[in-house]
């Protein structure tokens, strides 16, 4: 460095120290920083406003061009209106004079949060027109909107003036309790209006509400009635978009999940429509539900009346809605339904309104049926005591006759016809008792009463019980482990051994009996804890049945009975059984046809 820069340099330095010491602006206190702040968002705020001010408005005459004499309703301030009764907290805004929010207040979510059926995030409605030539939707204008009192029902109307006696109205009627909210669409002197009909589009993104995404998923839809066809549905466990048209008319349309229903029920049908769904890729969605709903021209000229439902998918509460609407509680096919609907519902619905714990609702539930059914379990154990008595002369068959099957058959049933033993006596009553085992199959995922109702380690009889919860998914089974099922597996077991000591079962047939069990604990796993409770008591209470009848039969007058009527069959009388010959025939025409086949 020559002494020119050398100096220059330190010229400078001493120029910076003295304006640094001297010159410079003292840093303000904090309460002056405050006030600059507070000014520098003042400005903010006044530079916020011009630019908004600034953004290109459509003017009264732009929007009077675009929408006509509707065209003074597309602006306006927001302002809501919420009425509650027992069961339902509903806001209504005059934004389109239609639901901003419904909340069922004696539920929760899973999580413990108020439970939602409509809220401005997941829902949006619509209601599409041509008015004045123009595609217009009355959802969206600005209306006036008052409430009162009428009895013990409240009256929001929102309503739009459009000049001399024209106007168009949007009725709610909240009741002082229940789930249902009535809706009229009103209109006055529309001399405008075009089109054949007017479309009501609802569509709706379902929050998780319960603890098993995927079951909840696997048991919502959209449900509709057709007048004259009667209840359909589009599919619940599709994964892929699911679209339906429908051409005749709709009486409702619900969006169902496993235990609320939204829905929208026509005084007047609608003259057709379009329902879908869709499985989001994401997990904070249930299902996308959407339905396209045509009202007739005409009955929005006359008054179009409709209710809405928003409740729980309850049996005693969604009978009486409408014709129909009890079917978005799926039960079952017949006799299946039956036997839910007249015996397993009223006897559930006796026991609560006496016992509030639904564990103990289940136990005598458990006894009640095995009660009725225990005509059908004698007959079982004993046509199993008599194959078990028969046991030894069938073993010496299989030894006599060796690998000739149809040999040993033939002799089987022989042997069956002398000692008067159908080989099905045992299983018969044991087919009839299957409408019941698969009714509670059905009844317990579904019903809500189980929903958040907790019994000994599991926390909500309405989903699965899980002890355990594995660090990785099992195909076909999971990720947790469900205590109740495990128990119910090993009396499943123990009672198929028991029951193999009984029969002359043998081979992959009696193998079979052992792996089912274990096949239902793969499938159950995910299902309600209700349900493996069931049947985990249901087998407890069986060994005590077998035991207790047990004691009522005495092996050696069954094998008396069976001899005797073995010595009058071989002398040429006693009581044969027609079954039992037409099955001995069958088989004879079999080996024939298998011999000459041979040859």
């Amino acid at each position: 460095m020559d002494r020119n820069s050398a100096i220059g340099l330190t010229l400078i330095a001493v120029l910076l120290l003295i304006y640094f010491n001297y010159f410079s602006p003292t840093p303000p206190s904090p309460s002056e920083a405050s006030e600059i702040t507070a000014m520098d968002t003042t400005e903010q705020a006044l530079l916020s406003d011009t630019v908004r001010l600034e953004t290109p408005v459509e003017s009264d005459s732009a929007l009077s061009q675009q929408y006509g004499s509707l065209g003074a309703y597309m602006t306006g301030t927001e302002r809501t209106i919420t009425v509650e009764n027992n069961n339902l907290s509903v806001t209504l805004s005059n934004k389109g004079g239609i639901f901003k929010q419904v909340e069922l207040k004696k539920f929760k979510t899973y999580y413990q949060e108020p439970l939602y059926l409509v809220t401005p995030e997941t829902n949006t409605f619509s209601l599409l027109t041509n008015y004045e030539g123009r595609d217009i939707d009355l959802y969206k204008l600005y209306y006036k909107g008052e409430s009162l009192k009428q009895g013990d029902s409240t009256l929001v109307t929102y309503t739009a003036n459009l000049g001399g006696t024209a106007s168009i109205k949007h009725i709610y009627s909240i009741p002082a309790t229940g789930y249902e909210i009535g809706y009229k669409l009103e209109t006055k002197g529309l001399t405008g209006l075009g089109g054949d009909v007017v479309t009501y589009n609802w569509h709706d993104l379902i929050p998780v509400q319960e603890k098993d995404l995927q079951d909840s998923r696997n048991k919502t839809t959209v449900n509709y009635y057709q007048v004259g066809s009667g209840f359909d549905h589009i599919s619940e466990t599709s994964r892929d978009p699911e679209a339906e048209s429908v051409i005749n008319p709709i009486q409702w349309a619900s969006i169902k999940q496993k235990f609320f229903i939204s829905a929208i029920i026509a005084g007047k049908p609608f003259s057709g429509g379009e329902v879908r769904t869709a499985v989001p890729n994401f997990d904070t969605v249930v299902k996308e539900a959407s339905m396209k709903l045509f009202i007739p021209r005409q009955n929005v000229i006359d008054g179009a009346t409709f209710r809405y439902f928003f409740g729980p998918n309850r049996y005693s509460i969604v009978t009486d809605v409408t014709t129909g609407f009890e079917d978005n509680l799926n039960i079952g096919w017949p006799p299946i339904k039956w036997v839910n609907r007249f015996l397993i519902i009223p006897i559930f619905k006796f026991l609560e309104n006496y016992i509030s714990n639904y564990g103990i609702i289940i136990i005598i539930l458990v006894l009640i049926v095995k009660l009725i059914l225990s005509p059908l379990s004698y007959k079982s154990y004993l046509g199993m005591a008599k194959m078990k008595l028969l046991k030894p002369e069938l073993d010496l068959l299989k030894e006599k006759y060796g690998d000739d099957m149809a040999k040993i058959q033939q002799e089987q049933m022989k042997l069956y016809q002398q000692a008067g033993v159908s080989p099905f006596s045992g299983c018969v009553p044991l087919l009839l008792q299957m409408p019941i085992l698969f009714a509670m199959f059905y009844f317990f995922p579904v019903s809500i009463e189980l929903r958040q109702a907790g019994f000994l380690w599991a926390e909500d009889l309405s989903t699965y019980d899980s002890i355990v919860n594995l660090p990785f998914t099992i195909p076909f089974y999971g990720d947790h482990v469900s205590l109740f099922v495990l128990l119910m597996t090993a009396s499943q077991i123990v009672y198929t051994w028991q029951n193999n000591q009984m029969t002359s079962v043998t081979g992959p047939m009696k193998s079979m009996g052992y792996f089912m069990p274990v096949i239902f604990m793969f499938v159950l796993n995910s299902f309600s804890a209700g349900l493996s409770f069931y049947y985990f008591v249901s087998n407890l209470v069986t060994f005590a049945q077998q035991a207790i009848i047990k004691r009522f039969v005495d092996e050696d007058k069954i094998m008396a009975v069976m001899e005797d009527h073995k010595k009058k069959i071989q002398a040429g009388g006693g009581k044969q059984s027609k079954f039992m010959n037409k099955l001995q025939e069958a088989m004879k025409a079999s080996e024939e046809a298998r011999r000459k086949g041979k040859k």
